[in-house]
């Protein structure tokens, strides 16, 4: 991974990390306008994604942006319905879901490499 891409992934999770924290301690700054949707908008489709890494080159971006899309309609709908409307309450339930996919990430792919067992025969 080059040095550049490296570098843009931090600022992006910075960004993100700021747009939450600003979002839940309700502080009423000029970013929160910019860096809290980014953060609605980055943390599903980056959790999608990496589920998706070793995919088509392709077809992980295209499903993260569906799933993000997908994801906060779905929320926001959710809290339209059932009249619970709340900005620190749908980016904290946007934290908990890129967590737990996080979290289903580390299980279902482990640490990245793979260990088969050698010299098994099947019957």
């Amino acid at each position: 991974m080059s040095i550049s891409l490296r570098v843009l992934k931090w600022a992006l999770t910075l960004a993100c990390t700021a747009g939450a924290v600003i979002a839940l301690a309700d502080i009423n700054t000029p970013l929160r306008l910019t860096l809290t949707p980014l953060f609605l908008l980055v943390v599903p489709g980056a959790a999608v994604i990496g589920l998706l890494r070793d995919r088509d080159p392709l077809a992980a971006p295209s499903v993260g942006v569906a799933a993000s899309l997908v994801v906060n309609v779905f929320l926001a709908t959710a809290m339209l319905t059932f009249d619970a409307w709340s900005p620190r309450a749908g980016v904290a339930t946007i934290a908990v879901l890129g967590g737990f996919v996080y979290v289903l990430r580390l299980l279902y792919r482990g640490s990245g490499s793979v260990q088969t067992e050698q010299g098994v025969k099947s019957r």
